[in-house]
């Protein structure tokens, strides 16, 4: 018979909206027969959620700290509550690659809160690639046929232009181009922004695109990968351009962040393409100002459990006796 996933979820930060996020996805019936979903974080907190937002059996956690809801302070950054919701990553991390589950899906984590308690920490994506010793991994945003990978993600604005190199470019086009074959679609056909306002009009707005840019699609196509542009980038996610394109290469994060998100917010799914492991996560944030209030919406995480678990089933769960 096949084997179910066993699905790692992370609390996220106590003081947001993740654990009645990761208690809700544990009882949902949606799931109920598709896989094994243990929640790595502080038992505590956890418990505290299932009382309060739960319709079902605890589910399996796995102890990664110890920090008690009485001194949670809801809605606000946090040094405790950043160290907790880290930990629960990093233990969801590790027993990913020993093989122990299957995939992880990840809830909400404050940067700040991480920050502050003394942790350079720019997002989950960069922390799970570290810990997996990957030096070549992307973001991808995603939802059904909307694909988005990203150039450069959790940097200063300033520093994008630098970032972006002919190299890069080619390397997360690759991911992304792999990543979509992975889904069954043979050929993709992809898109790639422009760096600058009009995609540079041909230097006049920036060199980038002309210099960077333009040799790296040109590197691309010679390696097989059908993609065009650099479009201008307040054109492409119009629908009668996107829907041409199974993905979408974008410079930055806001470039490419902005549009998804008013296209496909509680739907849309972060997954890590490159690393050596399966890892799914919501596409937004803590939510401090609903946070413990029954008010956080299910559609992201339920969207993401689910692109984990196919992925999973595809890789990892076959037959057993």
């Amino acid at each position: 018979m096949k084997r179910i996933p066993r699905i790692a979820l992370t609390m996220g930060d106590p003081a947001g909206i993740g654990p009645e996020l990761a208690i809700k996805a544990s009882n949902c019936h949606l799931f109920k027969d598709k896989a094994e979903i243990v929640l790595y974080g502080c038992p505590d907190i956890i418990l505290e959620a299932a009382e309060r937002f739960g319709s079902g059996s605890i589910p399996e956690i796995k102890v990664t700290g110890n920090l008690n809801f009485s001194s949670v302070p809801i809605g606000k950054e946090d040094a405790a509550c950043g160290i907790a919701a880290r930990d629960a990553v990093v233990a969801a991390t590790q027993d990913a690659l020993a093989g122990e589950v299957d995939a992880i899906v990840t809830t909400p984590m404050n940067k700040a809160s991480v920050n502050l308690a003394g942790i350079q920490f720019t997002g989950h994506t960069e922390l799970i690639a570290e810990l997996c010793g990957c030096s070549k991994f992307a973001m991808m945003q995603s939802a059904g046929e909307l694909r988005v990978a990203f150039v450069t993600t959790h940097i200063a604005l300033k520093d994008v232009a630098q970032a972006v190199t002919i190299e890069r470019i080619i390397e997360v086009a690759g991911l992304l181009d792999k990543a979509i074959r992975a889904e069954g679609i043979f050929l993709p056909k992809l898109a790639a922004a422009g760096l600058n306002p009009h995609a540079g009009e041909q230097g006049y707005m920036g060199t980038e695109d002309e210099t960077i840019v333009k040799p790296a699609l040109r590197a691309l196509r010679e390696q097989g990968i059908n993609i065009d542009g650099p479009f201008p980038p307040d054109t492409l996610f119009i629908d009668g351009i996107r829907s041409q394109y199974d993905g979408i290469l974008s410079m930055y994060h806001d470039q490419g962040h902005i549009p998804f998100k008013m296209l496909a917010f509680e739907r849309g799914v972060n997954s890590t393409l490159g690393l050596p492991i399966i890892r799914t996560s919501v596409d937004h944030g803590t939510a401090f100002d609903i946070a413990w209030q029954n008010l956080a919406d299910t559609g992201s995480l339920y969207a993401a459990l689910k692109l984990a678990i196919l992925r999973a089933e595809n890789l990892h769960c076959g037959t057993t006796a």
